[in-house]
């Protein structure tokens, strides 16, 4: 599958209805070019472990994971201790606040974990591939690739889909124990709940079945982030112009697909 291609010209439309009709086909296009690129980064996952790519997997994971820890630490312990205060405060006008630590840890398992450790690897590492794919595309090196005879998907979609597809899910379990024990930390200060009753009363509530569907959003969370960035990137045009409208784009179209496709998991498994 060529990257590289000539641009498209059509015929200026002439009615309304014509123009919003290609509008939608080009977006659905898109849509395809973009799925075909993520199967076939699928497909190279074979290689992944290879002389010619292992170096840049791990590098990849390292950017994607290990470099990320220190804001998704400072996001999750902040968060959970952000819900918990509120949570508690309105669980004590009841006297029940001793539920704090079911509904932090629950809520973090099936919906903020994986939605924080999201948002969070999509404005600082997939704006970064949008915009690094962006600017060998407009600056010739994809094409050069082609000539080469390298694979562009192979060399530069796939290690970066695969450290998505790993790194996410990890992220997002480092994020919900994180904030978990950020809530604890509330529970003991503010209320007064002892720890050992705080992580008990979370273990009653938590079920396997949350952690497993947070794990399951988290990596359905990776691919349409790394699909999307390097979409964007692959597809920029215009030079410096082109490249930040690239990023941005990257950055909004991952945070509505995240948004979206998470309602739909959780609908899926919750109704």
């Amino acid at each position: 599958m060529r990257i590289t291609r000539e641009p498209e010209l059509y015929d200026p439309p002439s009615t309304a209805t014509r123009r919003l009709g290609r509008q939608v086909l080009i977006q659905w296009k898109a849509v395809g070019r973009a799925a075909m690129f993520t199967g076939m980064g699928f497909l190279y996952f074979r290689y992944m472990f290879s002389h010619r790519n292992r170096h840049e997997v791990f590098y990849q994971m390292f950017i994607t994971g290990i470099r990320s820890l220190g804001v998704l630490t400072v996001v999750a312990l902040f968060t959970g201790m952000i819900f918990a205060l509120q949570t508690g405060l309105e669980l004590a006008r009841y006297g029940q606040e001793v539920h704090v630590g079911g509904a932090v840890t629950v809520v973090m398992l099936r919906e903020m974990g994986p939605f924080m450790a999201g948002m969070i690897l999509t404005a600082s590492v997939g704006s970064s591939v949008g915009a690094q794919l962006g600017t060998m595309t407009v600056s010739e090196e994809v094409a050069a690739l082609e000539i080469m005879s390298i694979d562009p998907i192979r060399f530069l979609v796939m290690p970066r889909l695969v450290a998505f597809t790993i790194m996410v899910p990890l992220c997002t379990f480092y994020t919900d124990i994180i904030a978990v024990l950020g809530g604890g930390l509330v529970g003991y200060t503010q209320f007064g709940i002892p720890p050992y009753l705080y992580y008990d009363n979370a273990l009653i509530y938590a079920e396997t079945k949350d952690l497993w569907i947070g794990i399951l959003k988290a990596f359905v969370f990776g691919v349409i982030i790394c699909s999307t960035a390097c979409y964007q990137g692959f597809s920029t045009t215009g030079g410096a112009v082109g490249v930040g409208k690239s990023t941005r784009n990257t950055v909004v179209i991952s945070f509505l697909l995240t948004l979206i496709v998470g309602y739909i998991i959780t609908r899926l498994f919750y109704a």
